[in-house]
């Protein structure tokens, strides 16, 4: 039961953060990346943080000792700067290339999950993993009606920031499986972006208010809900799910977006739209499913 409802918030958060892509390219319309990302995740702690003094403060002073509070700031810190750089990265990029680009060369963090895992944990993934990485990035490319895959600066900075969302995954499955406060964490890593964000858009940018007052509504829906709520499902779906499938999972961002497109914007749905949004999704049931398979031919034998 608990693995179906931290699935169950991995498929919220993936709709959250899809429909949020429309909102992050035209929040810039008046403010630059970094002041939209400062805003917008210091609006997302604001959101956080009542609830997570409310519902977590006692349980943090009874569980947290002196020698494992310092293990759960090292992992703070390392999923708020992971989170930093692929929000700062993903941001800057789209003033470069279009959304399209940006959703494929995202979901790279796709392979790239596995791989770094493997590397940093020594631990082995279940083979189902690959296929299903491979449809994931074969549906993201299908999904973008490219007719030019040339590698753009805007390009080149999504694969960047594809490998912190890579790391950002990886971190948080490591600390949610110690430390079992995903309000808090949530909090923590929306304030570290939103004081990272807020000091690079003071030294590169105009800090502009009555600018940033012409984007509220962009930010309070990518604050709100993406910056706060929607990594705070993440949190709680990587409980009980493994960095490897939690990624695969996170890739039907790319089908959310083009659904809320197609009803909200009126964008027609090809051919190739419609199997890029099966494949992933057929990605996402065989990385879930085939392990859970396996384990019961396991034990029968």
């Amino acid at each position: 039961m608990s693995k179906t409802v931290s699935l169950l918030s991995g498929l919220l958060c993936t709709f959250i953060w899809g429909t949020t892509f429309i909102a992050q390219d035209t929040g810039m319309d008046h403010i630059g990346p970094f002041t939209f990302n400062a805003v917008r995740f210091f609006v997302g702690f604001l959101a956080l943080i009542p609830f997570a003094f409310y519902f977590e403060k006692n349980k943090i002073k009874t569980s947290l000792k002196k020698s494992s509070k310092k293990n759960f700031i090292h992992l703070a810190i390392l999923i708020g700067l992971s989170l930093f750089f692929g929000t700062a990265l993903q941001q800057v990029a789209l003033l470069y290339t279009d959304v399209a680009n940006a959703a494929f060369f995202t979901i790279f963090y796709v392979p790239m999950v596995p791989i770094i895992f493997y590397v940093m944990y020594k631990k082995i993934i279940h083979w189902s993993i690959w296929p299903s990485v491979f449809l994931c990035v074969m549906g993201g490319y299908l999904l973008t009606d490219f007719n030019n895959a040339t590698v753009r600066l805007g390009d080149s900075l999504v694969i960047a920031g594809a490998f912190f969302w890579s790391t950002h995954i990886i971190f948080t499955g490591k600390i949610i499986k110690e430390y079992n406060f995903p309000l808090t964490i949530g909090a923590i890593q929306t304030i570290i972006v939103a004081i990272l964000s807020l000091t690079v858009s003071l030294i590169f940018e105009e800090f502009i208010l009555l600018n940033i007052l012409k984007e509220k509504f962009q930010i309070l829906y990518a604050g709100i809900l993406s910056g706060g709520i929607a990594f705070v499902l993440q949190i709680y779906a990587q409980k009980n799910i493994l960095p490897a499938p939690s990624a695969i999972i996170f890739s039907l961002e790319g089908v959310f977006a083009t659904i809320a497109a197609w009803i909200l914007l009126n964008q027609i749905l090809n051919i190739n739209n419609l199997i890029g949004c099966l494949f992933i999704l057929i990605a996402v049931i065989f990385s879930q499913l085939l392990p859970i398979y396996d384990k019961k031919n396991k034990f029968k034998n």
